[in-house]
């Protein structure tokens, strides 16, 4: 071997063959340092085939799933119009109960957060009453996470985002109405039994209401659109690779 495998000397005339088998540059022994080398490579060097490829954040959320199919992009795109219309409806009238109180999506949450209340209670007082509010807002994202890491479909995941949302605008109206108290509860329960304004003034901020509305519905149309952004996305990838 003319060139040294560890330092790169390059052997010329000058040196001894005596040397062949030694470096005049680093003073290995050749034979011995590339039979080493191979019995360590293997446990160095090779990789591991258990271990699966790292994926980033963004990566995750925008994969398809493994079927993709022109009558679900298209549904899907439908779905995706009509979501946009309905969330620019919510945002063309603003915190209005007649608006949001009296839509279908009022009656989806409802349930949800008269459970929440159940939920919660053995948390004490506050977290019984504040549970409702929250578990309509958690349960959305607890089903994000079901569709995007044990479904794959990061499509189904955008949809419950919006409704994520649209739940934050449904609460809109109930806090705003904290300081007056005259929503219409289910069952009849009186002020007594208002939740936002038994939250706002175990916690001192009755006056800031209003402020609290307003940051729920902002908050919760921002999260709308920010779905759709998502889900359009997705969509235009999976267009891209039907036409591929």
């Amino acid at each position: 071997m003319n060139q040294c495998p560890k330092c790169g000397y390059l052997r010329t005339a000058k040196d001894a063959p005596i040397h062949r088998d030694i470096c005049p540059g680093c003073g290995i022994a050749i034979n011995k340092w590339l039979a080493r080398a191979d019995r360590v490579a293997p446990l160095t060097s090779a990789p591991s085939i258990d271990e699966p490829p790292r994926m980033g954040v963004r990566e995750h959320f925008m994969q398809l799933p493994g079927r993709v199919d022109t009558a679900s992009l298209y549904g899907r795109g439908l779905l995706s119009v009509g979501l946009a219309l309905w969330a620019l409806w919510f945002m063309a009238h603003g915190i209005d109960w007649a608006i949001i109180g009296g839509s279908f999506m009022h009656n989806i949450n409802l349930p949800f957060h008269e459970f929440g209340h159940v939920l919660f209670s053995p948390l004490g007082r506050f977290m019984a009453i504040l549970g409702g509010s929250l578990f309509q807002v958690l349960l959305p994202l607890i089903l994000l996470v079901a569709f995007s890491f044990f479904h794959h479909d990061n499509y189904a995941a955008s949809v419950t985002l919006w409704w994520c949302g649209q739940s934050l605008v449904d609460l809109a109206p109930y806090i705003a109405d904290a300081p007056y108290r005259a929503m219409p509860l289910v069952g009849g329960g009186g002020e007594a039994s208002h939740d936002w304004g038994n939250l706002l003034v175990m916690t001192g901020t009755l006056d800031s209401a209003q402020a609290f509305a307003r940051f729920s519905f902002i908050l919760g149309v921002g999260i709308m659109f920010a779905a759709l952004g998502w889900g359009v996305c997705l969509l235009l990838k999976q267009r891209r690779q039907l036409s591929a």
